[in-house]
């Protein structure tokens, strides 16, 4: 059997988060995981998928498991 290459996508749920814990602002989650604001707004707007360090970095920031703000959709 030959391997396929996947095409998936990974999916965020940033800016809700961010809302939900008092509308921070991108500056501020930058700041918080040690990236600038523009790397939040290509993570958030799914142009980059973050370093799997700056996910977890993420994840602790919003105190929430990884699955809660990333998700992997195979068919992409």
């Amino acid at each position: 059997m030959g391997r396929t290459k996947s095409s998936g996508r990974i999916r965020n749920h940033m800016r809700r988060l961010r809302f939900e814990t008092g509308e921070m602002t991108q500056a501020e989650l930058a700041e918080l995981i040690g990236v600038t604001r523009q790397t939040v707004v290509a993570i958030e707007g799914d142009k980059y998928a973050p370093s799997l360090e700056v996910a977890f970095r993420i994840a602790t920031v919003f105190d929430v498991p990884l699955d809660s703000v990333f998700e992997y959709d195979p068919e992409g």
